[in-house]
């Protein structure tokens, strides 16, 4: 099954901060227990660069658990920690390499650092820092320094050497001329990841996944691995990179004593220590088999690990470490190194337990057809967290919501773990900003509403993305993987079925019922913030004459431009334009539109159920794909008139322990707000792999 973590809709209307420093003070804000109002004293956003703001998160409660939970949770923090310079690996083969020379020139550089060329080099390397590589990490373009290739040799000769990169006897002019079309290169990994079918995916994809490989030779070489009447596989090459050696096709895997050893080491040696002070037997079954995993490459172990992850649901504190997500692959079937650790929040779960209770209602009344619905949902749980740390591919961009494990036979026969950020969510909220809404709403009643109701509206839509939408459905037998099936169009066609899920029920009287909407006026607030998102604003995160390539964004533009263009004769959703020629969308009949959501939702289903390639392949390019030149130069221009960027990331809190000898007696948390310091920090102390030639 697609990966189906729930990326931070940061574009939603009830999650945009205004501009602002903190001026250099590090509060820590007060708090009392898991739902307290945080004090206001807190700043949420410290920086904004480019098309980046950057926040940060607290750790509600943290004082008030046990030492011994603290301490867990310090050790797994270190194992996420530990695992930071894979993702920049696997990105981009030569990530390190220039991570490594910008770090080197900032801490050493000996010239002038005033100059406007310094202020274009430090914006190229917080950009870098941000997107985990050279590529932007939401459009997967390759980013340039806006400063002069000249200018960049000389910051590289006025540093440190024995700071820089060099190989052996290697000269630092031959370094420089090594390094230079990297970075500056527009035909050098132009593209990390290619989802244009007019190519070949994988030959023209800078992801380190592959290499001296073709699209054809990569789906040749896993399909031989598929047996038909295997009713466990395994996902094949979710942990290794394929590439030729003496002309024959051979996987690196990443594993202790194979490729990335040197981290997963260390990963291993924080789970272990994890292991030793887990709180209960069943959690302690989990992280043994995940260092099994690790250190074997077994697949079969990680399944046998995700397993006994989904059964430990009596952990108040829970980790995602792993190779989990598959976006970062053109084929998706890699997974990127990612790590999430948290601690759940009693309070806030009852909501998301709430839904997931009645999962089999949803499932029962849902408008697919009967022979796509799962006769019995099995094993879902639900809960808020509090996140403690994020690193690898859940940093500096987090997500909101995951449900987890990906493995589709595994969720049918145990079920799956999903859980909903809670304080990521909460310091998104708290850097919200309403001027976005006044901008892109003409409608009073629907400007008023997002305002008031958006925060919940967005909030609900997560859960039930995440606990019905993902859970719901059933693959037909005989179908296989639909990673396999639907290529490179299944990761968006699985997060466009979660989100219809969501926006289905979202205006259905049972989440009134069951005590978690007030009334349909949330729901009615959700659909006005889907539409006029995917319609218009998360045009902003493109440049010019760009089409959409994220399968999120597909994902959005194709469920609203179809349901606008499915609706147009009952005038459902109308196109208006005020006096001064600016673009809406008004939503003019709910409950029609949550019908057009219904339909569409029956469609993709039986996409993924049935493998249709083909109908799965029109749905995203005729609907998700191309934007219109004139609507989205207009979305540019009134998005940077208000002045705030479009995306939003997160320094990371600081666990620290307090030691008598070598005896943990308790751990004090700080929260970093100079992100400069804090990326530096992370190479000086968490830089555990090698740089290549």
């Amino acid at each position: 099954m697609k990966s189906i973590k729930f990326l931070a809709f940061v574009l939603s209307f009830v999650s945009l901060a205004s501009c602002g420093n903190n001026g250099g003070k590090n509060e820590e804000g007060t708090n009392k227990d898991s739902t307290a109002v945080i004090a206001d004293t807190f700043k949420y956003q410290v920086d904004q660069f480019a098309d980046i703001r950057v926040l940060r998160y607290k750790i509600p409660g943290f004082e008030n658990l046990t030492l011994k939970q603290k301490e867990l949770l310090y050790n797994l923090s270190q194992a996420a920690l530990a695992g930071k310079d894979i993702i920049w690996d696997q990105n981009y083969k030569f990530n390190l390499t220039v991570r490594k020379t910008l770090e080197a020139i900032v801490t050493s550089y000996k010239g002038d650092k005033n100059t406007e060329d310094w202020k274009k080099f430090m914006l190229y390397v917080k950009r870098v820092w941000y997107s985990n590589g050279i590529h932007h990490h939401y459009s997967t373009d390759k980013m340039f320094p806006e400063c002069s290739k000249e200018y960049m040799a000389e910051l590289v000769k006025n540093s440190d050497a024995a700071s820089l990169p060099v190989n052996k006897d290697e000269k630092i002019d031959a370094f420089i001329q090594r390094i230079t079309p990297i970075i500056f290169d527009p035909t050098v990994a132009p593209k990390r990841v290619n989802l244009d079918t007019k190519t070949d995916l994988v030959a023209s994809s800078a992801t380190n996944f592959y290499e001296g490989v073709n699209e054809k030779e990569v789906s040749a070489f896993y399909k031989a691995m598929v047996k038909a009447d295997d009713k466990t596989p395994v996902s094949y090459g979710l942990n290794s990179k394929l590439m030729k050696e003496n002309g024959k096709l051979v996987e690196k895997a990443w594993k202790v004593g194979g490729m990335y050893s040197a981290a997963l080491e260390k990963v291993v040696y924080w789970l272990e220590k994890a292991s030793a002070i887990a709180e209960n037997e069943q959690q302690k079954k989990a992280l043994d088999l995940l260092v099994e995993f690790y250190k074997t490459g077994d697949l079969k172990k990680f399944d046998e690990y995700s397993i006994a992850w989904v059964h430990d649901t009596a952990s108040a504190i829970d980790v995602v470490n792993g190779y989990i997500e598959v976006y970062g692959d053109p084929l998706g079937r890699k997974g990127s190194f990612e790590s999430t650790v948290s601690v759940k929040d009693m309070e806030a779960s009852k909501r998301i337990a709430a839904i997931g209770g009645q999962a089999q209602w949803f499932e029962d009344n849902s408008p697919i057809a009967a022979e796509h619905k799962k006769k019995s949902v099995k094993g879902i749980s639900a809960k808020v967290i509090t996140v403690v740390q994020e690193a690898g591919d859940a940093a500096p961009t987090t997500p909101i919501g995951i449900n987890l494990p990906n493995s589709n036979w595994i969720r049918q026969q145990y079920g799956s773990k999903s859980v909903n950020l809670g304080n990521i969510v909460y310091a998104y909220e708290k850097a919200k900003s309403p001027s976005l809404i006044n901008e892109f709403y003409i409608n009073e009643d629907m400007n008023k509403r997002v305002k008031e109701q958006g925060a919940l509206a967005g909030a609900l839509h997560t859960d039930m993305h995440e606990v019905i939408g993902h859970a719901s459905g059933q693959i037909n037998a005989g179908v296989g993987d639909p990673s396999a099936t639907l290529k490179n169009y299944n990761n968006a066609l699985e997060e466009g079925r979660a989100d219809l899920v969501a926006l289905y029920y979202i205006l259905d009287q049972k989440l009134v019922d069951i005590g978690v909407m007030p009334s349909l006026e949330t729901g009615k607030a959700e659909y006005d913030n889907y539409i006029t998102n995917g319609l218009l604003v998360q045009m902003a995160r493109l440049k010019l004459g760009d089409n959409i390539e994220e399968s999120h964004m597909r994902n959005r533009q194709m469920i609203a431009k179809w349901a606008f263009e499915h609706g147009q004769k009952e005038n459902v959703v109308e196109k208006k334009k005020s006096p001064e020629g600016k673009t809406y969308f008004v939503i003019n009949d709910y409950d029609k539109l949550r019908k057009l959501f219904g339909e569409l939702l029956k469609e993709v289903q039986r996409v993924k159920s049935e493998g249709d390639y083909t109908a799965g392949k029109n749905l995203i390019e005729n609907y998700g794909v191309k934007v219109d030149e004139e609507l989205h130069k207009e979305v540019l221009d009134r998005y940077n008139k208000v002045g705030i960027a479009p995306y939003a990331g997160f320094i990371q809190p600081k666990l620290i322990p307090v030691m008598d000898g070598d005896k943990i007696t308790d751990v004090k948390v700080e929260y970093p707000y100079d992100f400069v310091e804090q990326m530096l920090w992370f190479g000086k102390e968490h830089a555990l792999l090698p740089t290549v030639n």
